[in-house]
């Protein structure tokens, strides 16, 4: 039985935006040097929110120069300022967290409870702990002698656009660098909003640069002299930016692509399972780069995990981002969403069968129904491939082993979740997975405390908790 809901639109005027946006240079807002001006849209609706400026290379070189004038002093700081800067960060942003949420949900589609639940609090939660970390790094250390890098580059994705700012710049903060911070060019207006918490924090000008671009701009950053490189994003890119910088000796951490395995073993709670199956893929979009997109079932229990997977996505609901009902929101763009369909189109050429829920879309905007795809071979592109998308492909398996060797059978290594009531077999899959993050009975749970990272083709480096402060220091 589907309930009803009335709307429970959240209220746009808890957020109030500007018409224009500038670039965050040197502790102060100001135009592009070439007059680079691009319209940001909602992709539920594709009206235009806000004017965007977009940086070209002078405006990437004069965002370095600051950081690089402002890092002596914040690096000499005593680290027990730099805490209690990054607490007052953390603070602004549970002051300004409804206004936040709403601009995160206008600007990137996802729906007002991924935003308001997960993104925001999440932020916030990783200024407060790395604000904690600022005058004790030498235990992070194991007490050798370090030094900060100096100015750090960071390029962030549009699915996470505030939580991935936090994620680079609360440990590079922490350690005395500064840094000149990259948006997507899709989402770039919570990274502003958190320019002006910056500026409203007090902290020092120059020490956090906000400049929003497409790609030539994160191409001239990446290129620029910086000592430090911390990417998200595509593998394709992430594998440029690691030829770019070969042999100049600046650091570089990539978190990139993913298609993660959730395997669902046949003495897992099944209803738990599926939950967290619809949570790790639907209730994101799956927008997530560990989003756990390839499931796999143990044989004995395919039909009764698809047939109650298949009942509770179509209980999901899809439509405005801003109602609070809202389970799944709308496609970040037209770009993506356009590669959602070339590959679930891909799906059914080569075989697979495709279930897509019937539901009402909006008129405009950018949508896709949740999909599930059943009869998916291993080396179909669906299974290979990332989608980025509200899609899932379903394969079975025997035994533990195979189940790993199917799970492992991918150029990525982000992440995987192990459904089973018994301890001993969690273990023994979750060391033999070859992923950076492994969940049991649960998926796409962070905490700011747990390191966050890839193998093979997801990237290297880790990004929070104490491990997420050693990319960021040099060991004397």
């Amino acid at each position: 039985m589907r309930w009803d809901y009335a709307p429970a639109p959240e209220s746009r005027d808890a957020a109030t935006l500007a018409d224009r946006y500038d670039l965050f240079i040197d502790g102060a807002f100001h135009p592009p040097g070439d007059g680079t001006v691009v319209p940001t849209v909602n992709p539920a609706t594709e009206e235009t929110l806000a004017e965007v400026a977009f940086a070209g290379p002078a405006d990437v070189d004069r965002a370095v120069q600051a950081a690089r004038a402002a890092q002596p002093a914040w690096a000499a700081l005593p680290a027990l300022e730099r805490g209690k800067h990054l607490f007052r960060i953390a603070r602004l942003i549970q002051e300004r967290a409804r206004e936040l949420a709403i601009v995160e949900t206008l600007d990137g589609g996802k729906p007002i409870r991924e935003s308001r639940d997960v993104d925001v609090p999440l932020a916030a939660a990783h200024f407060f702990s790395y604000a904690g970390w600022a005058d004790k790094l030498s235990y992070a250390v194991a007490g050798r002698p370090f030094r900060p890098r100096g100015v750090v580059g960071q390029v962030v994705p549009w699915n996470f656009p505030l939580l991935m700012a936090a994620w680079k710049l609360a440990p590079a903060l922490a350690t005395g660098n500064t840094a000149v911070l990259k948006p997507a060019e899709t989402t770039p207006l919570t990274a502003l909003l958190l320019a002006e918490i910056c500026q409203e924090a007090e902290l020092p000008p120059g020490v956090v640069n906000i400049i929003p671009g497409a790609g030539e701009t994160g191409a001239a950053l990446v290129r620029g002299e910086v000592d430090k490189v911390a990417f998200t994003g595509s593998t394709a890119v992430g594998k440029e930016i690691q030829r770019a910088l070969a042999g100049r000796g600046v650091g570089l951490t990539l978190e990139l692509g993913g298609k993660s395995a959730n395997i669902v073993f046949e003495d897992a709670a099944i209803d738990q399972a599926v939950e967290g199956i619809v949570n790790g893929i639907f209730f994101n979009q799956g927008h997530v780069c560990c989003a756990g997109s390839r499931l796999l079932v143990q044989e004995s229990v395919a039909d009764e995990v698809l047939r109650k997977l298949w009942d509770r996505m179509q209980r999901l609901r899809v439509g405005d981002p801003l109602d609070k009902n809202t389970d799944v929101g709308a496609i970040n763009s037209a770009e993506q969403l356009r590669r959602i369909e070339e590959l679930v189109a891909a799906g059914e050429a080569e075989g697979a069968a495709r279930r897509t829920v019937a539901c009402d879309l909006p008129a405009r905007g950018f949508w896709f129904a949740p999909t599930l795809f059943t009869g998916v071979a291993p080396a179909h592109r669906i299974s290979v491939q990332e989608i980025f998308g509200p899609v899932v492909t379903v394969t079975t398996f025997r035994t533990p082993a195979e189940a790993v060797e199917r799970a492992n059978s991918s150029v990525f290594g982000l992440a995987a979740g192990v459904w089973t009531d018994m301890g001993s077999k969690a273990f023994e899959v979750a060391a033999a997975l070859r992923a950076g993050v492994v969940w049991q009975n649960t998926y796409n749970k962070f905490d700011p405390t747990a390191a966050f990272g890839g193998y093979k083709e997801s990237g290297f480096g880790r990004e929070g908790g104490p491990a997420g402060l050693l990319p960021y220091l040099v060991m004397s």
